[in-house]
């Protein structure tokens, strides 16, 4: 028979720190998820803050349980495992103390985790950006049906036939049968071991579960970039950071063999270099020279011992960063190191010189040893790591003169025709296209000058930091993206321009540490307040 879905069915595990601010608006999240929820596990890891104040208050609430830890665990495993066999229900769920559960996941998943006798339920985690309020989907082409995801909806028995689901390595974004977890002895890694979520999914993955995938919306991810403690996920700056992450990689591939399922050790590696490495390595040219020479170390020595065939499967960009960092025993510095990094962004691109090996082919300058260029051929014109310049000026329009560099011939082969600039906003994600405008050749490239209105890029009241996109249009009519970069020795403008009837503007044309260019500007007093209060925010952060 199956029970009602108001029965109490579901401990859902809290874990904090020192998070007085935000833990109670978790525990409500979860409170409010209904009588589903039998319990709530709040496990405190010997905070010293207000937050056992804030726990206090929870005291009436029969369906809370505190756990409260003498001494801190230095990281997140113990506590959510002491959670885990603290909890009497017959499935778990996961919440940190500074995220909140979607209003109504446990009703939604509550069925399907019935109806389809699944070892574990998926929902969608949203990872929402604050103060400003941006929301992204985790995992998107995993999960958002809208980008063309086709597992919501199915259930699998076991995960090998879709080796991808490795790139979902969070655990508080699932529905846990509890008697799976303690059968199998999934349990986090204990003490300071930071990115115990990968460690976990990847025993869960091993373990073959019955897995529902579904589209119902259930964790709220809230980062928060700006706060006097990071989250560990946000402390890239730290050597130790990334030692953790390679640590838990390691750990990932190791759970994968030791359970006789190599099928899903390959796709991890492949995850590392696909998604890791660029994080990690765009970020390069930031870090101080101690730091580059220990981060290559430890990532030569990690990458050295990877898989043939996971570096076959990974993006070409991504393979020759591999071969890059493999042939060099040191790390390399000032242009070549940051050719590297570019080839790291978001959107990879390949940046001038583009040299060639005695015998003609395309080979990556940052390696003497001629590392190929493996894959060049065969990337589609949306893929290939084009490079765009572009110089911005502003007045009553924003004009922006691009320069699209020639790709080992690949470029001209396509008969570049057109291209159009797409402004994004980054704060509120609004885009804004340009007119297109023809492409002219020009020395070892294309030139052209896109225009748009300043009014539209003005936001009232505050600044607005516009990051820059060219579309290029192809004789085929293919197309291809590039995210626009500043030119050699750019250094940044700031100051005043005239706008439509006159306004004053203020304006900055900067690189960001990429070099990406972006556009900031504003108008008015209180976008000028803005700018000003920033300003003198930096200059205090540095004493």
């Amino acid at each position: 028979m199956v029970e009602p879905p108001h029965a109490a069915r579901v401990s859902v595990v809290v874990i904090a720190y020192n998070d007085a601010e935000h833990v109670g608006e978790a525990i409500r999240s979860a409170l409010a998820q209904g009588e589903a929820v039998g319990e709530v596990v709040v496990v405190d890891d010997a905070s010293t803050d207000a937050t056992p104040d804030v726990l206090a208050g929870f005291a009436s609430e029969p369906r809370v349980k505190l756990l409260v830890r003498e001494v801190n665990s230095g990281g997140c495993g113990t506590p959510r495992n002491d959670g885990i066999a603290a909890a009497v229900h017959p499935w778990v769920l996961f919440l940190d103390s500074d995220d909140v559960l979607m209003p109504g996941a446990v009703d939604r998943l509550l069925p399907v985790a019935t109806e389809e006798r699944a070892d574990v339920v998926t929902g969608l985690c949203v990872r929402r950006e604050l103060p400003e309020g941006r929301e992204n989907l985790w995992a998107p082409t995993l999960y958002d049906v809208s980008r063309g995801a086709t597992l919501p909806g199915t259930v699998l028995d076991g995960v090998e036939d879709h080796p991808e689901l490795v790139l979902d390595t969070l655990s508080v974004n699932k529905l846990y049968r509890r008697d799976f977890l303690n059968t199998h002895a999934i349990r986090f890694p204990e003490g300071a071991f930071h990115y115990e979520d990968f460690v976990f999914s990847a025993q869960v993955q091993a373990a073959a579960p019955r897995l529902a995938v579904t589209d119902v919306p259930l964790y709220v991810w809230h980062v928060r970039r700006q706060a006097a403690n990071l989250s560990i996920s946000l402390r890239q700056g730290s050597l130790a950071n990334w030692e953790h992450r390679v640590a838990a990689h390691r750990a990932v591939v190791e759970v994968f063999r030791k359970a006789g399922r190599p099928a899903l050790a390959i796709p991890a590696q492949t995850k590392f270099l696909d998604y890791d490495l660029p994080m990690y390595l765009r970020e390069l040219p930031r870090r101080p020279a101690a730091y580059r020479a220990d981060w290559w170390t430890v990532t030569r020595d990690h990458v050295a011992g990877f898989d043939d065939a996971a570096v076959a499967a990974a993006r070409a960009p991504h393979r020759w960063l591999h071969a890059g960092i493999t042939a060099l025993a040191a790390v390399p510095e000032g242009r070549e190191l940051t050719r590297l990094a570019e080839l790291a962004a978001g959107r990879p691109r390949l940046v001038p010189p583009y040299p060639r090996s005695e015998d003609g082919a395309p080979v990556l300058a940052a390696a003497p040893a001629d590392v190929p260029l493996d894959g060049l051929e065969e990337l589609p014109p949306s893929g290939l790591p084009v490079a765009v310049d572009g110089v911005a000026a502003v007045g009553g329009s924003a004009r922006v003169t691009l320069t699209v560099h020639e790709l080992y011939g690949r470029v001209g082969a396509l008969h570049p025709v057109s291209v159009r600039v797409e402004f994004t906003e980054r704060v509120s994600g609004t885009k804004l296209l340009a007119e297109a405008v023809p492409l002219r050749p020009a020395g070892e490239g294309w030139t052209a000058t896109a225009r748009i209105p300043t009014a539209q890029l003005l936001r009232a009241g505050r600044l607005a930091s516009w990051s820059l996109v060219a579309v290029l249009r192809y004789a085929d009519g293919s197309t291809g993206r590039a995210e626009i970069r500043t030119p050699d020795g750019f250094a940044g403008r700031r100051g005043m321009a005239l706008g439509r009837f006159g306004r004053v503007l203020l304006v900055q044309v900067v690189a960001s540490p990429r070099r990406a260019l972006t556009l900031r500007l504003t108008g008015g007093m209180a976008g000028a307040r803005q700018v000003l209060s920033g300003r003198i925010r930096r200059i205090l952060a540095r004493r």
